[in-house]
């Protein structure tokens, strides 16, 4: 079972946008495991304060190390890779998920907010991750970004047939899906789907991938 912890200040907006669909299926059946936890009560500063103004002035407040350190040694069990999340990370992309569900390593995610975090904390987390070149109000958006993209890659999570053709998988956008009705307001469904010849509609569908990820995509084509 693969294990997943989740560093934040906002417990209940991750809670609120993990327990649904497939994620929430895949807890049931303890295919993952995912802990949050509010890294506040981890502050030794008697009002539970996380954050301070900045060395050097400028706007914004800074998250404190204290509390962030504590609850990682806390809550860190062995063979599990820790994570800050921030916009000045690697992007993150599919191959990065297909990696972190058939890693055998567990999973931590430490959220950010305010102005960001003490800049040393860079020594006490394994890598940093963004989910793109923007800038938001706190890592929990992210956290619950990667969560939902890794755990329906696990094994016995989504039927593996309907993972074969994604998009991002041999560097292809997904192929046209189509169903009822045949004709919408003189839209029709390319004949070929209602032959009854895989072989073909096979060979339709790939064609479709190409065409889609060259209008759509080509820079993956050119990758």
């Amino acid at each position: 079972m693969k294990k997943i912890v989740i560093l934040t200040i906002f417990e209940k907006q991750i809670h609120e946008l993990l327990n649904f669909s497939i994620i929430k299926n895949a807890l049931a059946k303890k295919i993952v495991e995912i802990k949050i936890i509010d890294f506040r009560k981890y502050s030794k500063n008697k009002h539970k304060k996380v954050d301070d103004y900045q060395y050097g002035g400028g706007p914004g407040m800074v998250l404190t190390l204290q509390p962030i350190i504590d609850a990682i040694k806390k809550n860190k069990k062995k063979n599990m890779e820790v994570i800050l999340l921030s916009p000045q990370g690697k992007t993150y992309n599919q191959k990065m998920a297909n990696n972190f569900a058939k890693s055998k390593k567990d999973l931590m995610f430490i959220c950010g907010h305010y102005e960001g975090f003490d800049a040393r904390i860079i020594n006490f987390v394994d890598r940093v991750i963004s989910i793109g070149d923007y800038v938001l109000t706190g890592g929990e958006l992210p956290a619950c970004v990667i969560v939902d993209s890794v755990v329906r890659l696990l094994d016995s999570c989504i039927a593996k047939k309907s993972l074969l053709n994604e998009s991002f998988n041999k560097k292809l956008l997904d192929y046209d899906c189509y169903t009822k009705p045949k004709d919408f307001c003189g839209y029709k469904i390319p004949k070929v789907l209602l032959s009854g010849n895989h072989k073909l509609i096979e060979e339709f569908r790939h064609k479709n991938q190409l065409k889609k990820t060259k209008r759509l995509r080509p820079d993956l084509l050119k990758k």
